[in-house]
């Protein structure tokens, strides 16, 4: 699909077709919902009115993320009991405060350079040259970077293989089933022992690498390592989803051309994305204490199922001059103590991308030159966006 191709409307039509090739059954019935909370028979409680939501994120005492159905049922098995995704109380919040200063702005700002500060450099040098780029895997390529940095490889030994096989982990999850079964443990064990084994010696040697930082920081070596596994599989696909979709949306709607001439809405163009896409489209949570959610008792022990991406949504199409994200105050990256720790860096990450994508708009107009929604993934994303002169 060229420029020339593109129809008011277009962007919405992909991003379904994105939904819809990831969760093609889940998708659907999800997006039929009006009410803001409904009881789902095997899934549990649906929340997808905005305010709702942000209540059971703040309201930590009627929820949880440690019950039934909550994150630590899927993650506790494979990366263990203390890493931030699982926890819960005075734990919890020692745990972020150790971890704070490594998603500093200063800290966060020189990784990104250090690691993918050249390449998008060469990213506009290519597109301005004529080179016909997939973003999806130069988005992947950046990710390998961080990772690399973050375990203690060399890049080289993170490769697609590797990848396949930490998206091969994301993609067991299931809405209708609250814990992997015994054999996906196993594997996603095993694909996390690979990296941490190199995160333990880089954890060991000096404050140079990430878990040599964590070691002075106070983590222990359990800790740090639960939180390298927590880096890997929350923060790759959520970024390898988001980039190209943000640029297919931009350049759907003329914006990505406006942009370039422009940089003023930049951030705001952010947000929406973040809020339209939503790269963490649902979040779990597990009733603690007995309450009602939207006019809904829950019990202990029930499941909700807060779908960012439907409260989100609701607030209207991709619209960077209104802005309607901003009144949502970034609750695609939670809200309260759990607010996305790693926000700070997926930023950094985007801001230096989508830079370099913009400066090469601003040299020469830039189209998508085909693209392809990736199938049975947990996070909606493409599996190609060819971006080209």
């Amino acid at each position: 699909m060229n420029a020339a191709a593109v129809r008011p409307g277009g962007e919405r039509r992909w991003e379904e077709r994105v939904q819809r090739a990831a969760h093609p059954l889940v998708y659907p019935l999800l997006s039929r919902v009006r009410r803001p909370a409904v009881r789902v028979p095997g899934i549990g409680v649906l929340v997808t009115d905005a305010g709702l939501l942000r209540g059971v994120l703040l309201d930590t005492a009627s929820f949880t993320k440690t019950g039934p159905g909550s994150p630590a049922e899927l993650w506790t098995p494979v990366l263990g009991p203390s890493v931030l995704l699982n926890m819960e109380g005075v734990d919890h919040l020692a745990l972020r405060r150790r971890l704070a200063p490594l998603f500093a702005p200063a800290f966060v700002g020189e990784l990104t350079r250090a690691t993918v500060g050249a390449a998008a450099a060469r990213l506009t040098e290519r597109l301005v040259a004529g080179e016909s780029i997939d973003l999806v895997a130069e988005v992947r390529d950046y990710a390998g970077r961080v990772i690399s940095r973050l375990v203690g490889l060399d890049r080289d030994d993170i490769g697609e293989e590797l990848f396949a096989r930490v998206s091969a982990v994301t993609g067991y999850v299931r809405l209708a089933r609250p814990r992997f079964t015994p054999t996906q443990v196993a594997v996603a064990r095993s694909v996390l022992a690979e990296l941490t084994e190199h995160a333990r010696l880089a954890y060991h040697g000096d404050a140079s690498t990430v878990p040599g930082r964590m070691r002075e920081l106070g983590l222990s070596e359990d800790e740090a390592m639960g939180a390298v596994g927590a880096f890997v599989l929350t923060g790759t696909e959520t970024l390898v989803s988001y980039l190209p979709r943000l640029v297919a949306i931009l350049h759907d709607t003329g914006w990505l051309a406006r942009l370039a001439a422009d940089r003023a809405l930049v951030d705001a163009a952010v947000a929406e994305g973040l809020r339209v896409t939503t790269p963490s489209p649902v979040m779990l949570r597990s009733v603690r204490a007995e309450t009602a959610v939207g006019g809904v008792r829950v019990h202990p022990g029930d499941r909700l199922v807060l779908a960012t991406f439907l409260a989100d949504r609701a607030a209207g199409a991709f619209d960077p001059v209104g802005n309607p994200a901003a009144s949502l105050k970034q609750l695609w990256f939670g809200a309260g103590v759990h607010f996305c720790l790693g926000a700070p860096l997926a930023m950094a990450q985007i801001d230096t991308t989508l830079g370099a994508v913009l400066d090469a708009a601003a040299a020469a107009p830039l189209r998508i030159a085909g693209r392809r929604a990736q199938r049975g993934t947990l996070i909606p994303a493409y599996a190609r966006l060819a971006l080209s002169r």
